[in-house]
Formats: structure tokens, sequence, C-alpha cells
């Protein structure tokens, strides 16, 4: 038979072959539901669209669907069409039986997360239908490698107005996210000829993965009791640094090294890369101001939408200087978010509602935080909280020698938490002591109650 494709919604190979059509299509089915080609529940195409397809009479498409349905392979409703069964389609001979994984534990304090249950679905809803509405033919192209005009000027405005950004729409890059745009700038450091990052000596190792795999080294920044040294980078080409609120200890860096560390840029002709990890979020006074302000020649600027929204946006930004964002956009490759987000988030901004979200998130969060303080003060009064001036997070400190067990506990209350060993660097030799990262902003609200408590069955 010529014709051995049935296009219906997904594409499915049949090859009757046999004594007759009949059969032939009829084992061909048989064979795809077996096989688990066709799962259960897969809606098959009508006996007439099936046969115009196949090129055969209808009545042999309707006699195999006969015969499948008698057997038991499908099924047919009124007003539903033909159906794969539901039943238990066994494992191949020799298929490896699936491992079990357990189940994901009931209460979450992760670090680096909101709360995914306050997207603001519906104004992200008018916000893009606002946007498709007046977007022009053009913006569906290829378009700009640095992302689309509209959410590159709408950023630009935010950025200086709300962290004091000196942000003009041209040097603005849209991303995928903050590992993206590190991935990139690692890359395009490389290729310049610097081989080492210097980075804060507790944050995320797969960030640390990805300089890594751009063929640079990080070394950890030293530490004394007022923060990250910050001014003393050695002989790095370029620093990592959290300069508003340090992830995962909370700290913002001081102004004097802020100063030394633009300083360092200038005389070395260093790179800084500033991660505004949760800027936004600062609750006892005004946010702290990028450090970008002080040099944008020296420093890019990092952001992304991951908390005031959600992370699974994949929407980033950079604000790169001049010098350097031929580079940049050379190294990428061409635009990597899609059009549609973009839109919506330049709708988003110019609307006011990303101000809104923000405001709100920050009320929502603050109230969090406060309800851990004192959650803790009542039950657990030896725990000493730190880093809670900003940000989603808060650090607990914790007896000497008791993280591991902590967090043996945490897991048989059914919390998962990390300990702040699990940020370490590998490079420090004088690591802080022991200590829980708490993310009080994962929760959603009808977990919330709950989750503090198995945090404080948990707590030594």
């Amino acid at each position: 038979m010529a014709e051995r494709w049935a296009t219906f919604g997904i594409d499915l190979h049949l090859d009757p072959s046999g004594p007759g059509l009949r059969r032939g299509l009829t084992d061909a089915l048989r064979e795809a539901v077996r096989g688990g080609r066709l799962a259960p529940g897969t809606r098959l195409p009508s006996s007439r669209s099936l046969a115009a397809d196949l090129g055969i009479a209808r009545n042999t498409v309707a006699d195999a669907y006969a015969d499948l349905i008698a057997e038991g392979w499908l099924t047919a409703r009124q007003g539903s069409g033909t159906r794969v069964a539901e039943r238990a389609v066994p494992a191949r001979p020799g298929a490896p039986t699936p491992r079990r994984t357990p189940g994901p534990l009931p209460y979450s304090l992760m670090p680096g997360i909101p709360d995914l249950a306050s997207f603001p679905r519906a104004e992200w809803l008018r916000a893009t239908r606002r946007a498709l509405t007046s977007a022009p033919h053009d913006a569906f192209g290829y378009g700009d490698p640095r992302g689309r005009p509209e959410l590159r000027e709408a950023l630009a405005g935010y950025l200086s107005r709300v962290r004091g950004v000196r942000a003009d729409p041209e040097h603005v890059v849209v991303c995928s996210g903050f590992a993206h745009g590190l991935q990139l700038l690692s890359g395009v450091l490389r290729a310049r000829g610097a081989r080492t990052l210097a980075v804060e000596s507790y944050g995320l190792d797969v960030h640390w993965g990805l300089v890594h795999r751009a063929g640079l080294t990080t070394v950890p920044l030293a530490r004394d009791a007022l923060g990250t040294r910050a001014d003393d980078p050695g002989d790095a080409d370029a620093v990592l640094l959290n300069p508003a609120h340090q992830f995962p200890l909370g700290g913002a860096l001081r102004p004097e090294r802020r100063a030394a560390v633009v300083e360092w840029a200038r005389r070395t002709g260093g790179l800084i890369l500033e991660d505004d990890y949760d800027g936004e979020f600062r609750y006892d006074r005004q946010p702290v101001g990028a450090l970008q302000d002080l040099d944008p020649g020296r420093v890019v600027y990092l952001g992304t939408a991951s908390k005031a929204l959600a992370p699974g946006l994949r929407l980033g930004w950079m604000v790169v200087p001049p010098w350097l964002l031929p580079d940049v956009v050379d190294h990428g490759g061409g635009m990597t978010v899609g059009v549609v987000e973009q839109l919506a988030l330049a709708e988003f901004l110019a609307s006011g509602a990303y101000d809104r979200q923000v405001r709100a998130a920050r009320l929502r969060y603050r109230r969090r935080r406060d309800a851990l303080v004192r959650a803790l003060a009542d039950g657990a009064p030896h725990v000493r909280v730190t880093g809670i001036a900003a940000g989603l997070h808060a650090v607990l400190e914790l007896p000497p020698g008791t993280e591991q067990s902590v967090q043996r506990s945490a897991t048989w209350q059914g919390l998962l938490v990390k300990g702040l060993g699990h940020f370490r660097h590998p490079g420090v030799t004088d690591p802080v002591g022991d200590a829980l990262v708490v993310g009080y902003a994962t929760p959603p609200d009808h977990a919330w109650t709950g989750t503090l408590d198995a945090l404080l069955r948990a707590l030594p």
C-alpha cells in the first residue's frame, strides 16, 4: 500500500500487512496499542478520516475498529469517539524495571524560590493580550539578538527608577535568566583571555559549574566579620557579587568595599558581574541601590523576573558596558527568549503591573519573615536568625556540629530544607558555622503554618 501514514493530531505509522486489508489494519492497530505507541485514552480518528488518510474503504476501518473493541483494545462511546482502552501496558521484554523514587516532601523551605501560587495569572494574561493586540507583524520575526526594543526600553526605565541603574536601552540584553547571562559572560571573558573569576565564599554550585564549563577557574573571596572582602580579588580577571543582598548569608556589601572593588576594576581593567539577586525585596528601609551606578563601564548588571514573578518565565536581562556589548551579542548567537513573553513583560512593566506585583509580594514576604521570627522566638529562642533585612530567606544559626542532624530531623518531619554547608565554595578554608538557610517565601499560604510547625520540631 502506498499510503502508510495517518495524520490525525499525532503522526502514526501503520503498516497493514497480511492476507487482507481488514486483518492487516487490525493487526497494525493492535500492535500500536500493545507496544505503547498509542497510549491509553488516545482518541482515534473517525473511520471516515482514517479511511481517507489510508486510501481504503470506510467499512474496512469500521470493521477493524469493531474487532479491536470486541477484544478490549479499544472502547467506543456515543459522543466521545473511539479511544484506546485504559489498561496497564506491560514492559517490553528486557526493559529495565523503573526505580521507585520517593515522592516530594509535604513541606519545603528551599531558598531561592518565590511563592509560585501567587503568580499573577489574570494580570499576566491581560498583559499578554494587550501586547499581542498591539504588536507589529515584524515582532514575530528573528529580531534583534539583544531582545525586543519594547522590553529593552521598559527595562531601562524601570531599572533606572527603581534600582538606580544607568541603563540605555541600546545596552540592555534580554536573556533567559541569570544562569544564561552568566554562561554568556563567562564565555565572553574566556574568549577575551580571562582565566579566573573571583566569587563569594558562599553561593550556588550550579553557577560555579557554568563558569567552569566555560573554561574559567573560580576562587573564593575572603570574608571577615564585616562580610565579603571584595576589595581584594587578587589576580582574578573578574568578580561575581551579590552586593545588595548576598545569597545565602544575607548581608549587603559595605559602601567602602563597593567603592574599593570598583576602584580595583578601574585600576586593573577587571570586570564586575553584579547579580541583583532579590534587591527589590528590602523590608526595613529603602532598597540598596545597584553597584553598577558607581561605574557603568566596569560593571555588568544582571537581573531577572524570577523572584518578583516566577522562575519558570525564563526572563532575565543584562545591562552591558558599551565596549563589551558586541562580544556579548556575538557570543549569544541570537534572541533566546520567546517574543510573546518579552512583549508581555514589556506591557507588564509599562502598565505599572510589575510595580504593583513587587509591592504586594514585598508586603506578603515581610509578613512571612515576621511570622518566622516570632515562631522561632517562641519555640526555639536559642536559635539566632540573621540575614533578614531583605530577600526571601533567612539564616538560622545552629549549635556547632548539628547541621547534618537537623537536616535529617527535618526530613523525618516531612520538611525539605538546606544547610549552609551546601552553599560553601570548595576552596573555602575558614567556613562559617553551622546553620540552615530557610526560604520563607517558598510555601503556599495553605501550607505555611504546617511548614513552621515542622521546622520547629526539627530544630535542636
